[in-house]
C-alpha cells in the first residue's frame, strides 16, 4: 500500500491516507454530485490527521448519519465518514497533493445515491 497526503485548498487541513488507489467511487447523491469528489474509504487505521482539527467544520443532512468534513477557511472537503460505513474515512481524492486523476489508471464504481437504500442493499448483497 502506498501512502498519500492531502490536504484542503488552503493549507490549514492536512493528512495522510494510506491504500491502493485502484479503484474510486462515485455517487449521484445531492452532495456527491455538487462537490465532484472522487471517493475512497478506509478503516481508521489508513487515515491520519495531520494538521487543522481545529479547522474543520461539520455538515450533515437528511438521516444525519454521514459527516461532512470541510475547511472553515476555504471550504474544502477533505473527507467525511459515509452513511455506508460511519466507522471509516471517505476520502475526496482530489484533494491528494500527490496523486493526480488525469494520469492515473484507475477503475470507477458507481453508487446510485439517488436511490440510497437500494443501492445500499444492492452492494450488501453482491459483498455476501
Amino acid at each position: 500500500m502506498t501512502t498519500y497526503h492531502g490536504s484542503c485548498h488552503c493549507g490549514a487541513v492536512k493528512f495522510e491516507v494510506e491504500g491502493d488507489l485502484s479503484s474510486l467511487g462515485t455517487c449521484n447523491c445531492s452532495m456527491c454530485t455538487k462537490k465532484g469528489a472522487l471517493h475512497y474509504t478506509v478503516p481508521p487505521d489508513c487515515f491520519k490527521l495531520l494538521a487543522g482539527e481545529d479547522d474543520l467544520r461539520l455538515y450533515q443532512f437528511n438521516k444525519k448519519i454521514a459527516e461532512h468534513y470541510f475547511c472553515g477557511h476555504c471550504g474544502i472537503q477533505t473527507f467525511s465518514h459515509p452513511r455506508t460505513a460511519p466507522g471509516n474515512f471517505n476520502v475526496n481524492i482530489r484533494c491528494l497533493d500527490d496523486f493526480d486523476v488525469n494520469t492515473a489508471e484507475f477503475e470507477i464504481r458507481h453508487f446510485d445515491g439517488q436511490n440510497w437504500e437500494q443501492a445500499f442493499a444492492k452492494r450488501q448483497a453482491e459483498r455476501s
